[in-house]
Order: structure tokens, then C-alpha cells, then sequence
């Protein structure tokens, strides 16, 4: 099997290599490409030529736009990016007999009510980040080729920035810290993420049957204000050399904190579809937070 995967230093590609590595020779680009190969996503020609070069078994793209609010002020690079570059992976796919594997978000709806999202819940994104990410997931199914879709939320991982490295530094700079209650989801580490890719990657090969959109986040839900205390207070436990500064974590409502890009509220999503489907139990979103602290504290 060769495995060509897009995206290669984001959060979710780098643990990507490590998961699909023992599936195929693994062709891993980032925007730079190499040896002549394209990985930059707003070079749809490149991209096509890439896919005919390489030849993959599998394509996996884990490359995006993934700047939420910067995407409400450069809709045609997030168009681009979103929705024109999984078009041209899904038709070279299609062509070859390969299987694309894509990743999505919960935000191609609207966050209404609190029960968690099925995947053929109505969609309405608030925001062009998720209006492009659902214009890539209809692009793709109209291709008529093999794929895996899953959606995600609340996507985390041990290198680079996240939400919980964010929290302990403000926690060591400031004695109080206000953070928002009213937006649900479960952290997803990139880690579980890309194991289970792995996981269903080798399954679809054998049944194709079970291609197609899943929904993938870590079991359990919980807000951000929740999430934030969840941090501090294992990182309090942990007894590591780390100053903790504030007192008072403060729940605040979305509306005080207004973005360019509207949230939605309501992020969870219904992973049973996943789990039947793969033979898969989802952990609790915190076993992957508490690992990743663990890694990073």
C-alpha cells in the first residue's frame, strides 16, 4: 500500500505518520512539498499532478484552512483551501480507485439545542470556515470515488499550541482568569485521531462497504470553563515545578466575547455510527488531556 498524506506538521499530520507509517510506504508533504511534488493546497494543478506521480492506494488529507476567524476575511482562500483543493484529491482518487480519507468539523452546523450531532443531521454552518468544510465534504461524495469523511471537534495535540497550554500560562500571569461556559463539545486529541484513522483505514480496505462519513471525537462532553478547571487542577496534582498565579476561574457567556467567526454552542457529536461500524470504544476526552499534560507539564 503507498499512502500519500497532505498536511504533515499540522496536529493532526504529524501523528499521522506515526499511525499510518506501519500500513505503507508513507509519502508525507507539507506546504513545501519535495522532490517536485506539490503539498500546497491552493495549487490545484500541483496537486493533481502530485496525486498522478505518486499513484497512492491512499490519499489522506489533513491540510486546511483551519484559521476560523481569518477565514471570514479571506473567503476565497478558505474556499480554496476547503472546498476546491478536496475536489481535486476526490476526482484524482476516483480516477485511480483510491480511498480519500478527509477530515471535517462540527462546525458545518449551526450548535442548536444540546443533543449531539448524528451524521445526517441537518447541516448549517455560521461561519465560511465551515461553510468551505462543507463544501469539501459534498465535493468529495460527488466524486463517486472511495472515501472516509470524519468530522471532529475540540482537535488538541501535545506539540505546538492548544487550549490547556494557553490556560497555564494565563493561569501563571494572572490571579483571575475568565473563560466561556456555554459552548459543549469533547477535547479530541490528534493522537486518538490519527490511531483511529489508522484503524479505519485498514478496515475499509478490506470491507469497502464501510466507507464513507463518520463522526470521531472522544467520549464525555464538557465546556470550555470546565475543560479550563480540568487543566489547572490536574496540573496542581501533578506537583511539577509550574506557577499557578491565578485564584478565581470565572465562567462567561459567548456573547461577551465576540470573535469574527460565530461558534456553535453545541459541539457534540454522535460517534456510535464510528464505533459500530470499526469495532472501536472512544476514551473519555479526559485520558487524552491528562496524557497530554503529562507529556508537556
Amino acid at each position: 500500500m503507498r499512502i500519500l498524506l497532505l498536511g504533515r506538521n499540522g496536529q493532526v499530520g504529524w501523528e499521522l505518520q506515526r499511525s499510518l507509517a506501519p500500513l505503507g510506504e508513507l509519502v508525507a508533504l507539507d506546504r513545501r512539498g519535495a522532490a517536485g511534488l506539490v503539498g500546497e493546497l491552493s495549487d490545484l494543478d500541483g496537486l493533481a499532478a502530485t496525486v498522478r506521480a505518486v499513484r497512492p492506494t491512499v490519499i489522506v488529507n489533513a491540510a486546511a484552512h483551519t484559521a476560523v476567524d481569518k477565514a471570514e476575511s479571506e473567503p476565497d482562500l478558505a474556499h480554496r483551501l476547503n472546498a476546491e483543493a478536496p475536489a481535486v484529491l476526490a476526482r484524482e482518487a476516483a480516477a485511480l480507485g483510491a480511498l480519500l480519507v478527509h477530515y471535517s468539523t462540527d462546525y458545518v452546523f449551526d450548535g442548536s439545542g444540546d443533543a449531539p450531532r448524528t451524521e445526517d443531521a441537518p447541516t448549517h454552518p455560521l461561519s465560511v470556515y465551515g461553510q468551505t468544510k462543507l463544501e469539501g465534504e459534498r465535493a468529495i461524495r460527488a466524486a463517486g470515488g472511495r472515501h472516509l469523511i470524519l468530522r471532529t471537534s475540540w482537535v488538541y495535540a501535545a506539540r505546538g499550541g492548544n487550549f490547556a497550554k494557553t490556560m497555564l500560562r494565563l493561569a501563571g500571569e494572572r490571579e483571575r482568569l475568565t473563560v466561556i461556559n456555554d459552548q459543549w463539545g469533547a477535547p479530541t486529541g490528534a493522537e486518538l485521531i490519527a490511531d483511529v484513522s489508522a484503524q479505519a483505514i485498514a478496515q475499509v480496505r478490506q470491507q469497502p462497504e464501510k466507507a464513507g462519513l463518520y463522526h470521531l471525537a472522544a467520549a464525555g462532553e464538557t465546556t470550555w470553563f470546565d475543560y479550563a478547571n480540568y487543566v489547572l487542577e490536574t496540573a496542581k496534582k501533578a506537583q511539577q515545578a509550574i506557577k499557578i498565579k491565578a485564584t478565581e476561574t470565572l465562567p462567561i457567556a459567548t456573547s461577551a466575547y465576540p470573535t469574527p467567526a460565530r461558534r456553535p454552542l453545541n459541539s457534540r457529536l454522535d460517534t456510535r455510527a464510528l464505533q459500530a461500524a470499526f469495532g472501536l470504544r472512544l476514551p473519555p476526552w479526559q485520558d487524552g488531556v491528562r496524557r497530554m499534560l503529562a507529556e508537556t507539564l
